[in-house]
Parts: C-alpha cells; sequence; structure tokens
C-alpha cells in the first residue's frame, strides 16, 4: 500500500467502496504477454506447509488478524516490511528468490513484477470471497493481463484534495488550485514518482489537446508538458511529503494549506480539531490499490493461497480497513466494519455510489507500451529520473 515510508497507521488511507458496484466492468489491461504467463496456477488448495514469508507494508500483518489464521491453519507467517514500492520490487527480484512468498504491492510496482517475472499466475476460483469484490477489483489493469490475475485486491483509495477551510473559504472544485501562483508557499504534494501521473490527470482535462487518455501513458510530448507543469508548481511547493503522518503535521503547524492526500490524513486532521475537509475534483483523481501477489519461487505456495483467502473474508477486510484508514474491496465487508465502529461506513464513503469508483485513475507501472500498442510512452525510469529533476 503505499508507498514512500510510511509507519504502521499512518501509512495509507483510503475511501469508498465497500456496499455499490461500480459500473467498470475490466477484464484487466491488454498489454504485451508477461514472462510467467504460461505457468499454470494451483487448481486446488493442499495442506500448509507450516510456513509463509511475506514483504509487506508496515503492518499489514498485524497480530490481530495474524494469529488466528496461523492457529487456524499451522501456517506460520514472518513477514519483512518494506518502505516503498521500488524496495518491494527490489526484494521480489528473481521471482523471490525461493526466499518470499507473497508481496503485497501497490499498483504502481505490480506491473514491474509481473514483467521482470517475479510474480505468477493466481487461481481467482480459490479465493472464494473473489465473487463479493467490487467489480473493479475483481480484474484491474494493474493487476490483470488479458483476463490472468497476477494477484488477488485487497485494500484501496483515493488521492483527494485536501484544503485548510480557513484559508479556502470557497472549496476547490479543480486541481488547477495546487497550480495556481496565488497559492505559492501554501501547497504540499507527495514525494513519489507516481505523482507525475496527477498533473498529467490535470492536464488530460485542462488541455485536452494534448491527448492524454491515460495519465499512466505518456507519449514524449505528452510527459515533457506534464513535467513542465510539475516544474512551475515546484516554486508553490512549501514541502513535499513522504508520509501521511508527515503531511497531517504540515497541516497541523501551518506548512501546508492545501495538495493532495489521502482520507487517513482527512479524518486524523479533523479528529484533532484540525480545519480541513477533502474533495475529488471536477477533473478526477488518482488512487492506489494494493494487491497479495505470489512469488514465481514461492516456497510455500498452499500456505500463501490460504492466507490469501483468509484476508480475503469480509471480517478480515473490515479489521485491517480499520486498522489502517483503508477501503476494502468485499463488498460485505461494510457490515462487519459498523459491527466494529458505528458509522465507519459513511466516515470511509463507503455507501458513495458506485458510479464514484469510475473517477478514480488507479496507480499503474508506467510502461513504454502504450493502450495503442506502440512503444512510444515513458517508462517508469524515466518518471523517477524526471521526479529527481523537478524537485531540484
Amino acid at each position: 500500500m503505499k508507498f514512500g515510508a510510511v509507519v504502521a497507521v499512518a501509512m495509507v488511507t483510503g475511501l469508498l467502496a465497500t456496499a455499490c458496484g461500480s459500473s467498470n466492468t475490466s477484464t484487466g489491461s491488454k498489454h504485451r504477454v508477461p514472462p510467467t504467463a504460461s505457468m499454470k496456477p494451483l487448481d486446488k488448495v493442499g495442506a500448509g506447509e507450516g510456513l509463509l514469508n511475506l514483504i509487506a507494508w508496515e503492518g499489514y500483518v498485524d497480530d490481530s488478524w495474524k494469529k488466528s489464521f496461523e492457529q487456524t491453519t499451522g501456517c506460520q507467517v514472518h513477514a519483512q516490511y518494506a518502505g516503498s514500492s521500488d524496495e518491494m520490487v527490489s526484494l521480489m527480484q528473481n521471482g523471490g528468490g525461493g526466499q518470499w512468498d507473497m508481496v503485497s504491492a501497490s499498483g504502481d510496482a505490480d506491473l514491474r513484477l509481473i514483467y521482470g517475472g517475479d510474480v505468477k499466475p493466481m487461481n481467482e476460483k480459490l479465493i472464494s470471497d473473489w465473487q463479493n469484490f467490487q467489480t473493479y477489483f475483481k480484474n484491474p489493469q494493474y493487476n490483470t493481463i488479458d483476463g490472468v490475475h497476477y494477484g488477488i485486491s485487497l485494500q484501496w483509495g483515493p488521492n483527494v484534495l485536501l484544503y485548510n477551510t480557513n484559508k479556502f473559504k470557497i472549496a476547490p472544485t479543480s486541481w488547477s488550485a495546487v497550480y495556481d501562483n496565488s497559492n505559492k508557499g501554501l501547497v504540499t504534494a507527495y514525494d513519489y514518482p507516481i505523482t507525475i501521473a496527477d498533473a498529467a490527470l490535470y492536464l488530460s482535462k485542462s488541455q485536452p489537446s494534448l491527448g492524454i487518455k491515460d495519465p499512466y501513458e505518456l507519449t514524449k510530448k505528452q510527459f515533457d508538458a506534464t513535467v513542465a507543469l510539475l516544474m512551475q508548481q515546484r516554486q508553490l511547493i512549501k514541502k513535499y511529503w513522504p508520509s501521511a503522518s508527515e503531511e497531517i503535521s504540515m497541516f497541523q503547524n501551518g506548512d501546508a494549506f492545501i495538495g493532495a492526500a489521502w482520507p487517513y490524513q482527512t479524518i486524523q486532521l479533523k479528529a484533532a480539531g484540525a480545519p480541513v475537509a477533502d474533495t475529488i475534483p471536477s477533473e478526477g483523481a488518482t488512487g492506489w490499490g494494493d494487491t497479495w501477489m505470489l512469488a514465481t519461487k514461492a516456497p510455500h505456495p498452499n500456505c500463501a493461497y490460504l492466507w490469501t483467502q483468509y484476508v480475503s473474508t469480509a471480517k478480515v477486510q473490515a479489521e485491517q480497513a480499520l486498522f489502517f484508514g483503508e477501503t476494502p474491496v468485499n463488498t460485505k465487508a461494510c457490515g462487519e466494519m459498523e459491527a466494529l465502529q458505528a458509522g465507519s461506513c459513511a466516515q470511509y464513503h463507503a455507501s458513495e455510489p458506485g458510479s464514484y469508483i469510475d473517477t478514480i485513475h488507479f496507480w499503474k507501472t508506467p510502461e513504454t507500451t502504450c493502450a495503442d500498442g506502440s512503444e512510444n510512452c515513458i517508462p517508469y525510469d524515466q518518471w523517477v529520473s524526471a521526479w529527481t529533476t523537478i524537485k531540484g
């Protein structure tokens, strides 16, 4: 889940999505064939091997739900927490090296893992709760290629526009606010290369002549225009935020008054009495989705499937959602959330109409392959270089 060095509870956020279905009926990406595409997934789950080694976002393997799994299955779970998507990709090289079984990757890492041959197809039919997932998260483009599942979706959240209501008496309705020179010294942004997609999404609406259809699939002309916008924005930035907790502190201390955030920050700030609100602007928003992915050389595949079955259940999804402040993909988790914390479904916007999710452009790894099959798009490594230049 996300992204940069984020600590335990302050690491992700989430919104909507449990009760209502999306109108998006995607069957995944139709890009080039991954190197592990021909590997047949398990057709049944056997007895656990007694051990499960995971690479995860900090706290994703919390004792409050891990211990019950261990007692029930006999699979003893060992987790190494990673501080960024890049670190997860690095640890999973060579198919997990015969050491790691699974990784809780975010959308900006999934395609790197898939096309690097580091993860292999999974059989979604062995995950009984998969049928209860919100439509979009059954086959999202970031973990499903030509109908083949390279992992099972877990939790998600949008990247909202957070603002100080005292400073902005009139609620902003566009991302243009974070590029407006009149807001110099008030703006913050997430310190990670995938932030480039936020600017690309804005340009897709504000400068339609650029022809941006997907904020993660940018030609050189589109990419250069996006980088130029972010270079201009740099003059407005008071400070970039690398973690949710740091952005919270910035809004509390007056170091930031407007910028992209996760609903987690909004909830925590409001609970502390801060004058803030958030919105999904008219252009829509980017967002993240996390996936448990199976290492190509996983030594304990049965325990891996047992774990995926377990964390896909409504009860465990609800527990994790409330623990982190994110949104489960299981549509039946809302009732469990309400039983644990009254009002939580509304707090996390789980009662919003399903069409809401269609406004979210979920993270996926930028690649050279564009939607039209051409090789004219800018790959992730160039996003990384550009972000270093943008920050100066």
